[in-house]
């Protein structure tokens, strides 16, 4: 079960490419929207965030009925109360079919939600007959509450980016992280200012949309024309964005595994990042991009820098990067998804919800 494309975000992203993935290996799919589009011409409801989860719930719930013809449930999980929402339903519901259950937990909150919301995530996660979790990060988060993940890395098809060389530099910075606090996307604008400093010709272009954006505006508007926001990206239209640029530059607080990381490396860009979460696993500081303490702009601005005036190195970085975006591609991961949705099932369709947060 996952959220339909109308919100963007890294799970729905992974949840798409998971059902185009089985699909392409001939396996049943049944997609469930814990989103579900809002009959027409009410879709002004969804500006109320009380009458909006009041009326989603309302489609969600009835929705479920869909699990009694399935397999196995592979239900896509963020934390706190969208966990409740969304996750918890669909996985009674699976158990009460007699389905098998597989939690697929994506959320860098992972530890504060399982230290702080006891009773109400607990229960939840011991409906699950496997959890499944994207990093290292995370399975070493909850094992430390005693449970059990497997970890399974996030999807990025290498086919829908077009990979270049950069063997010279333009100044160009990319960040495609959503405009939510947790992605420090002020620290990215402040780190452009101080790089600007250096190179003037410099641009940063900010996709994604969020609670911070009106904010985030009012800071980059003292740099004039040289931040642009785009809002909200097609996945189809992403590979054309990256082709435009040479430098992604991200300086989340909060993070898991980040798909708009696996998507600069596909597509060749040099990596400068916060080091957070499992993003200090799976980018290799010094040989497949460059990493920085957490909160610290200078730091990012001074890392910046350093990829501007030694191209040659951030193209080797970016090269390396590029080949080691293999291990995230389905035919890596595709014998482990197996293992993991047969065992003790027989397995002709499989039913996939997701949320984002």
């Amino acid at each position: 079960m996952a959220a339909s494309m109308d919100i963007v975000g890294g799970q729905g992203v992974q949840a798409r490419a998971l059902v185009t993935a089985l699909e392409g290996d001939g396996r049943a799919v049944a997609f469930v929207p814990i989103n579900p589009r809002f009959p027409r011409g009410l879709g002004w409801l969804r500006r109320f965030r009380g009458v909006r989860t009041a009326v989603n719930q309302a489609m969600y719930l009835p929705s479920l009925v869909r699990l009694a013809s399935v397999d196995v449930v592979h239900v896509f999980s963020a934390s706190y109360w969208s966990f409740l929402l969304a996750p918890v339903p669909a996985m009674i519901a699976g158990r009460a079919f007699g389905k098998r259950v597989v939690l697929h937990y994506h959320s860098g909150e992972a530890d504060d939600h399982l230290a702080n919301w006891g009773r109400l995530v607990h229960p939840g996660l011991r409906l699950a007959h496997d959890i499944v979790v994207p990093s290292q990060y995370l399975r070493d988060v909850f094992a430390r509450y005693g449970y059990a993940a497997s970890v399974i890395p996030n999807v990025v098809d290498l086919s829908q980016f077009q990979y270049r060389d950069r063997t010279s530099l333009r100044p160009r910075l990319l960040s495609t992280r959503n405009l939510e606090p947790y992605y420090r996307v002020d620290l990215v604008i402040d780190a452009f200012a101080r790089f600007r400093s250096v190179v003037p010709a410099a641009t940063l272009t900010i996709a994604g949309t969020g609670a911070d954006e009106a904010r985030l505006r009012m800071q980059a508007s003292a740099l004039g024309d040289a931040v642009r926001f785009v809002g909200s990206v097609d996945q189809n239209a992403m590979a054309r964005l990256h082709d435009e640029h040479d430098i992604f530059v991200n300086a989340s607080t909060l993070d898991n595994q980040p798909v708009s990381i696996l998507e600069a490396f596909a597509s060749g860009l040099a990596v400068v990042s916060s080091a957070t979460g499992d993003i200090a696993y799976m980018v290799r500081d010094g040989e497949t991009g460059l990493l920085v303490p957490p909160g610290d702009s200078a730091a990012l601005a001074s890392a910046l820098i350093d990829v501007w005036r030694d191209p040659a190195s951030a193209f080797r970085r970016a090269r390396r990067a590029r080949e080691e975006a293999s291990a995230y591609t389905w035919s890596a991961v595709r014998g482990q998804w197996a293992e993991i949705y047969q065992q003790g099932t027989r397995v002709d369709e499989i039913a996939i919800a997701t949320q984002t947060r």
